[in-house]
């Protein structure tokens, strides 16, 4: 295969990764807490190609390899939703949730309660308290979430007393941007790094934190993408013509 056809294919191959990024951005815009991915690529020098006199000095010949995805940890818009299970994290830190594959560590702030009382993501992983999970009464009512995740609770017609139900935990990371994709909105701590205690971040009942994601410039970016790619495309076909006339006139016999 000629150099011209390796060095397409490997821009299409790149273009193909940085669209699947793009899609999974805009298929995330209405996910709370979600977090936007960039791709990043880099050129590869490949093992050197002689062209015209080989009696010169081998040139080289570039790729394009993807090297890796990041993701972009800055706060999305706060959205008020007067859902008193709904919080938001003004600040740096993360909620802690018990998955299948462990500990997590989430943005999404659209609680629930399940059938056995348990506080739990919309995907049904329980959200973690000081004490372990955070269990809620059938009975209970008026629920407060304060600044600091302390959960109180009025149970059933008792008006006067006030009871508490566990305090949500925050935890917090020196370089978030290490943290590892588990899911849509849910994150996993970097090999070999422990979380630390949250103490500056703030909760906002009623409230959630909207997905990252910048619809205007990922859509923008998604026909940039096509584009190049049906332009690559149109490239490679254009070189394999000339190649296949080029053989059909060298294999034609002189009269």
């Amino acid at each position: 295969m000629s150099n011209t056809l390796l060095i397409g294919l490997s821009r299409q191959v790149a273009l193909r990764r940085e669209l699947d990024v793009v899609s999974n951005n805009i298929a995330n815009i209405n996910t709370a807490g979600f977090k936007a991915n960039g791709a990043v690529f880099e050129e590869f020098i490949g093992k050197t190609a002689r062209q015209g006199d080989l009696s010169q000095r081998d040139a080289r010949v570039s790729f394009v390899r993807d090297r890796a995805t990041w993701t972009d940890m800055t706060q999305g818009a706060m959205e008020r939703t007067g859902n008193p299970l709904d919080v938001a994290i003004a600040g740096k830190g993360f909620l802690v949730i018990q998955t299948p594959n462990g500990e997590r560590f989430t943005r999404n702030g659209a609680l629930q309660v399940n059938n056995q009382g348990q506080l739990v993501t919309s995907e049904g992983f329980q959200v973690m308290g000081d004490a372990g999970p955070i269990v809620m009464q059938p009975k209970d009512r008026d629920i407060t979430i304060s600044k600091d995740g302390t959960i109180s609770v009025r149970e059933g017609d008792n008006a006067a007393t006030e009871s508490q139900r566990g305090k949500l935990r925050l935890a917090a990371f020196e370089n978030p941007g290490l943290m590892r994709k588990d899911g849509s909105s849910a994150f996993a701590a970097p090999d070999g790094v422990q979380p630390l205690p949250d103490t500056t971040s703030t909760f906002i009942q009623g409230s959630i934190e909207k997905s990252n994601v910048r619809s205007v410039v990922e859509m923008t970016r998604m026909i940039e993408v096509t584009r190049n790619y049906t332009s690559v495309a149109t490239m490679l076909s254009q070189q394999a013509d000339l190649s296949r006339t080029a053989i059909e006139k060298l294999a034609e016999v002189p009269n």
